[in-house]
């Protein structure tokens, strides 16, 4: 991660700070991390509610706390350690909710999951039974289209139907939580896979920022990290499977709508995901939300209105079209995780995301929860 990276665009993000033991707003200025955390605008949430917060993060004075590259540094080496200077996911108070199935290639590597209940060797010759009969079928279909009900109908016909073919190209789009508020980690952080697990992977993904308006102000990158086992045995297990101390990495900046960047900048972003395992193992995929069979507006308009609010706003993960076949070890095993992978999700506009996988009861235990994080915001005057 470089300055360099970020010259183009207004950033922001959340860091510890050691001196205070808490958390600090932070804008990034010419490769300079500045606090602007103040009493009137002491959260991320308080950020993304204004009415121009574009202005506040170019505008508001502030101590610089370091330059971006010690802070990547830092952060690289503290692991959550609470004696340096680290990034942390760059929302606080918003919920962390995700929607699932939203790309034809994934969705039917959901369809495979559910048909081979957690078995690679069986989800192999289902992957060629299914794609058969769906091919590319579904890459330009819309879903909840009259040309999505006749797919579903031959779909059924050939006995294939899924529960994730009907969120897929059905009218109701998956949304769920993957995470409690303010569990998230973020840039350089490990992230957490549950001891159960033996088949899962990494999910690269934009992240919209949306405000308690419904407003989207801005999106940063996600690792919605998956168990592909779990999840395949019962979609009743999605819980155990999506949410386990630090399953969800964000970050590592939200860069902010304005004059450089918007929604159709999302609405074209390309991804690149990067696995490098300790073994010697690489492995590189793309996704592109050109593909994405809902549009992100729709997304957000099927997360909140009239029939759900979210009065601290939310993240929402949109999905990927990441699909892990490659072999890792035998033939027809497809890919997993081993401990010790380095994952990093690129994006040009959005900068990386680097995170290392270790087991959830390795990683370091979520003790700062929002009765620590009010208390230490009223104990530095800032409530």
């Amino acid at each position: 991660m470089r300055a360099g990276d970020f010259a183009k665009g207004t950033f922001v993000g959340r860091v510890w700070r050691l001196d205070v033991a808490g958390p600090a707003l932070i804008s990034l200025r010419g490769g300079e991390v500045v606090d602007i955390t103040t009493s009137s605008v002491p959260t991320m949430r308080d950020l993304l509610e204004l009415d121009d917060p574009v202005a506040y993060a170019r505008e508001q004075e502030g101590a610089v706390l370091a330059t971006l590259e010690a802070l990547v540094q830092s952060s690289a080496s503290a692991s959550g350690d609470p004696s340096r200077i680290h990034l942390l996911a760059p929302c606080d108070l918003q919920a962390v909710k995700a929607c699932g199935v939203t790309f034809a290639r994934s969705m039917i590597e959901r369809v495979i999951e559910e048909k081979a209940a957690g078995d690679p060797a069986l989800a192999l010759k289902i992957r060629a039974r299914v794609t058969a009969i769906i091919g590319d079928s579904l890459r330009n279909l819309k879903a909840g289209s009259p040309e999505a009900a006749k797919v579903k109908a031959a779909l059924i016909e050939e006995g294939v139907w899924s529960q994730y073919l009907e969120v897929g190209i059905g009218p109701d789009a998956e949304v769920f939580t993957k995470a409690p508020v303010l569990s998230a980690v973020g840039w350089g952080a490990p992230v957490g896979l549950h001891p159960v697990s033996k088949w899962n992977n990494p999910e690269p993904e934009v992240v919209l920022a949306v405000n308690s308006l419904g407003t989207v102000k801005g999106a940063t990158l996600g690792n919605d990290v998956n168990l592909r086992d779990v999840e395949g045995r019962s979609a009743l297990l999605l819980g155990k499977a999506k949410d386990n101390n630090a399953s969800a990495a964000i970050g590592p900046f939200i860069r902010l709508f304005d004059e450089t960047y918007t929604i159709d900048d999302v609405r074209n972003a390309d991804l690149e995901l990067v696995v490098e395992g300790e073994d010697g193992f690489r492995l590189e995929g793309r996704s592109t939300m050109r593909e994405i069979s809902r549009d992100p507006l729709e997304l957000v308009s099927q997360t909140i209105g009239r029939h759900h609010q979210y009065p601290d706003g939310f993240m929402l993960f949109m999905g990927t079209l990441f699909a892990p076949v490659e072999d890792r070890d035998a033939p027809g095993q497809g890919f997993t995780h081993k401990l010790g992978d380095r994952v990093t999700i690129s994006s040009a506009e959005l900068g990386s995301l680097t995170n290392t996988v270790r087991l959830s009861t390795e990683c370091a235990p979520w003790t700062f929860g929002v009765a620590s994080m009010m208390r230490n915001l009223a104990a530095r005057g800032l409530l």
